[in-house]
């Protein structure tokens, strides 16, 4: 699979897609001015306790108060209280050493969160989910540097293995290696990435994690509460850490400061793959230069659009996201079943790339196409999950059940992202003029080959006069209307009508005059 990471930056921040063999599987929204994002350390004051709730509000410095919840506050709260105010106030130039530091008692499982903060302390804490709507942020005190290889976890020495490493040789060997590495007082978690890498590499990885521990410490000296101790990278760079392999085959960046910051990071975790990097200096703008706007344009509405003409309708409820597969104009095979299970492999692959795109989460029920035969509704549950082994959120995925529903459920990642695919009518009394959508020469097309694939030879294309000159645009040789003649063998008669909006489009049968009815 060949993975491209395009990086758009602009005043109002930075945009990050990630595309897998040309197709938009991510989407990505860094504001200049952000605060508070995921992975972010504070210097915390607890402000209020909520026994009902087994929960705490933290001040760090949001207009509303942070959560906390009880089952966040990791088995090793009481040592990272203990830590917090030993390293505030060290008077050591040096700072204490932490592989000698003393852990107390792990806390229960099942205690009350008055237990461990009262009185109420200054304690570090770090972002689990960036503020949303009116809510503040979601805190956790159980606290995690994520490496490329490894992810390092203060005030314990276990070591585990991510699960989707399935060779028990490549788990043994690997437990061996960080063992013998690891520094003193923490645990280490091996991500999948770390699969057949070597002694070196990890260690790299863990001294570079170790380093930034370190600076923790450092920046913790003489701080106060709602003090930012240490900020999760760039998003660049952060998606970079969880996603670079040797798949990745070009990263392109519009901005000299953010291509000079990647470069400097490649060359210190991977200087193998330097080159990838790439400087984009056109007119025209970046997004549009590798087709992501158009691709923006076509996945984020409420209707998805399959190559086979088969479609998903996508529904947001307050309790769950409903997607429907339909299949549309897709001409029927012979058999209805085979025909049935082909529409339904092509949306399930379409729904596991819609769920990364737009970062569904929580439930999300699936209403497939009608299959009658067991074998072919466990093709279906085995081809859903495989294609979801691509998502890095965490997800399950059900067997379809006795009504034909197929059950999921996701781990959000990131904020929800609201993008508006609509565009002002410009035969309306409104100010706004736009050009023809940049989608509707596609549902030409589409349809025109649906046609072509039923037997019509004649046909002519009635449409508003401005969508036709953008279909005639660019002269004869290199405009839509001789692309389609090159491909079907057919030329397609454009005939203008101002009644129509500039979105509406009819084709006529040049024989009989009628209207085809798709």
């Amino acid at each position: 699979m060949n993975k491209e990471m395009i990086i758009d930056a602009s005043d109002n921040g930075v945009a990050i897609a990630l595309l897998e063999d040309k197709k938009l599987v991510e989407l990505h929204y860094e504001q200049s001015n952000t605060a508070f994002a995921v992975g972010d350390l504070y210097l915390g004051k607890v402000k209020k306790l909520m026994p009902g709730l087994n929960a705490a509000f933290v001040d760090v410095g949001y207009e509303k108060d942070a959560f906390l919840h009880y089952t966040d506050l990791s088995p090793y709260v009481r040592s990272l209280i203990k830590f917090t105010q030993a390293a505030r106030f060290d008077t050591n130039p040096n700072g204490f050493d932490f592989g000698n530091f003393k852990n107390e008692d792990e806390i229960l499982k099942t205690g009350k969160i008055t237990e461990i903060f009262n009185p109420k302390p200054e304690i570090l804490v770090q972002i689990l989910k960036e503020p949303i709507s009116s809510k503040g942020p979601r805190l956790s005190c159980e606290l995690s540097l994520p490496g490329r290889f490894v992810v390092l976890t203060p005030f314990n020495n276990f070591v585990s293995i991510s699960r989707k490493i399935h060779s028990a040789e490549e788990r043994k060997r690997l437990q061996k290696i960080v063992e013998s590495i690891k520094p003193k007082n923490f645990g280490v978690i091996v991500r999948t990435a770390a699969e057949g890498k070597n002694t070196a590499e990890l260690h790299a990885d863990l001294s570079e994690l170790a380093t930034t521990w370190q600076n923790i410490q450092t920046n913790l000296k003489g701080a106060v509460p709602t003090q930012r101790i240490l900020s999760e990278k760039a998003k660049t760079t952060s998606i970079l850490r969880d996603l670079l392999n040797d798949s990745f085959s070009k990263v392109v960046i519009n901005d000299k400061g953010i291509l000079s910051e990647t470069k400097d990071y490649i060359a210190r975790i991977a200087p193998e793959k330097e080159e990838i990097i790439q400087f984009y200096n056109q007119e025209q703008p970046i997004f549009d230069s590798f087709g992501i706007t158009r691709q923006v344009k076509a996945s984020f509405g409420k209707t998805v659009n399959l190559h086979s003409g088969a479609y998903l309708i996508i529904e947001h409820t307050e309790a769950m996201h409903v997607i429907d597969v339909n299949s549309g104009t897709r001409a029927a095979d012979s058999n209805q079943e085979e025909s049935a299970l082909k529409t339904n492999l092509e949306a399930a692959e379409e729904i596991a790339r819609q769920l990364r795109l737009r970062d569904l989460g929580g439930i999300i029920i699936v209403d497939f196409i009608d299959l009658k035969l067991p074998d072919n509704r466990k093709t279906l549950y085995d081809a859903m999950a495989k294609f979801m082994t691509q998502d890095r959120a965490r997800n399950t995925v059900l067997p379809i059940s006795k009504f034909g529903l197929m059950q999921l459920t996701r781990q959000r990642l990131r904020p929800e992202i609201n993008i508006t695919t609509t565009e002002v009518c410009p035969t309306c009394k409104g100010s706004g003029k736009i050009e023809p959508s940049i989608l509707i020469t596609d549902e030409v097309s589409k349809d025109l080959q649906y046609l072509i694939n039923q037997g019509h030879k004649h046909l002519a294309l009635m449409c508003h006069p401005m969508l036709q000159s953008y279909i005639k645009f660019g002269g004869f040789w290199k405009s839509l209307q001789w692309k389609w003649y090159k491909k079907h063998k057919i030329w397609l008669k454009l005939k203008p009508n101002n009644d129509f909006p500039i979105t509406q489009y009819k084709f006529i049968d040049t024989h009989t005059d009628d209207f085809i009815k798709l």
